[in-house]
């Protein structure tokens, strides 16, 4: 039956190509992991995971054995790395999925051994990413004491270290001192993992690194030990620029970065519908305690959208939205389910007109950093908060 007019629209077609595109800044020789956790950015693992595999994927980076699993369904084929970990329970699950986990605890392994001696999985049959903590102090072990890590993963033990990974906590900083500070201390971690153990591969790095000017000291770093590299690119995935503090000046800007800029594009549209329009008098109150006041006459217009479906309720009375080729005010607070915009100076718009949330109109766009930027956070939040309830269409 129809649905409720607020739904998102996902080009896979832009996906493929910005996979693609990433590939040919990436140093030669490495793989880039297609980052498709939280439902793909919140454009739908359906669609996201099997174009990744269509541009040329071998890997798949999710956060839980859940995710593992759902993307397994999708894509047959490609590896699948459960970046988050895997809590009790969920050992046999993974081995089950032939899913790769990152790990970094003791009692990770022990329950994962225990679960691959169930299923008889012989030495070294069970790959694992074993995670440094080179300094987010998030997940990860510390440097300096992996032996009790290590002394999980002899030459017995079903589990082997495929790849040794870490979180750059700082790429987006355009002078490379923290990250610096962490390719530091992860080269003091492969010192002593390279003594017990021979991993494949060194997984670092995020769109920003990729981007920015990190790449090749990660790949370097790589080399002086012998492994492949791979980098895992998440938000530039989706069509997005990371931005760099303070910004590259013309003089030091990556050229990577200038030309994902140009290349780079849009993989989600975000839309709704007006539902009717009513003329209000001077004085008339909008929305919700009444924060907007009529100053003169007015002709607003009703949304099929609010914040269960993930606009951001603070957006209200400072945001503007698409109809009609032209920006209209939010006014008043964004309801539940509604919100409500100002179409005074717009002539001609009718209900079940086309409102743009996020994407282009005319010679108008509104992108995730704009929303980010109004709302005081970051455009991963916004594309991961559209609600489940909204469509995601593939064009």
């Amino acid at each position: 039956m129809p649905t409720r007019p607020c739904w998102v629209e996902i080009s896979t077609g832009a996906f493929e190509h910005n996979f693609r595109f990433l590939q040919t800044l990436a140093p030669p020789g490495s793989e880039l992991l297609a980052i498709v956790k939280a439902d793909a950015y919140g454009h739908s693992l359906a669609l996201c995971a099997p174009a990744a595999v269509r541009a040329g994927a071998q890997w798949l980076g999710v956060t839980s054995v859940e995710e593992g699993a759902a993307a397994r369904r999708l894509c047959p084929e490609p590896r699948i790395l459960v970046m988050g970990g895997i809590f009790p329970g969920q050992e046999s699950a993974l081995i089950d999925h032939k899913l790769t986990p990152v790990v970094w605890e003791t009692f990770q392994l022990d329950g994962l051994a225990a679960a691959a001696h169930h299923a008889n999985a012989g030495p070294g049959t069970i790959a694992v990413h074993l995670e440094i903590d080179s300094g987010m102090s998030r997940q990860g072990a510390p440097p300096d004491d992996l032996e009790p890590v290590l002394a999980r993963l002899t030459q017995e033990s079903p589990l082997r270290i495929e790849a040794v990974t870490t979180h750059l906590y700082a790429s987006d900083e355009s002078d490379g001192a923290s990250t610096a500070n962490q390719l530091s201390r992860l080269e003091q971690a492969l010192a002593a993992i390279k003594k017990v153990a021979a991993p494949e591969w060194l997984s670092v790095g995020a769109s920003a690194a990729l981007l920015g000017s990190d790449a090749q000291p990660i790949a370097a770093l790589a080399k002086r030990f012998g492994l492949k590299l791979t980098l895992r690119p998440g938000l530039a995935l989706y069509g997005a620029v990371p931005r760099f503090a303070p910004p590259f000046g013309p003089a030091n800007q990556p050229p990577g970065l200038a030309e994902a800029s140009r290349e780079l594009q849009p993989v989600l549209a975000w839309k709704t519908r007006v539902v009717s329009l009513r003329d209000i008098p001077p004085g008339a109150e909008i929305g919700y305690n009444g924060t907007f006041v009529a100053t003169e006459p007015m002709r607003i217009a009703l949304l099929a959208v609010g914040y269960a479906d993930g606009l951001d309720r603070r957006l209200g009375n400072r945001f503007s939205l698409l109809v009609g080729g032209q920006r209209a005010p939010l006014v008043g607070r964004i309801s539940m389910d509604q919100a409500v915009i100002d179409v005074t100076e717009i002539p001609g718009v009718e209900p079940g007109d086309e409102v743009v949330m996020i994407g282009s109109q005319g010679a108008e766009t509104i992108s995730a950093f704009d929303h980010a930027d109004a709302a005081g956070t970051i455009p991963w939040e916004v594309f991961t908060r559209i609600g489940a309830r909204v469509s995601r269409i593939e064009v």
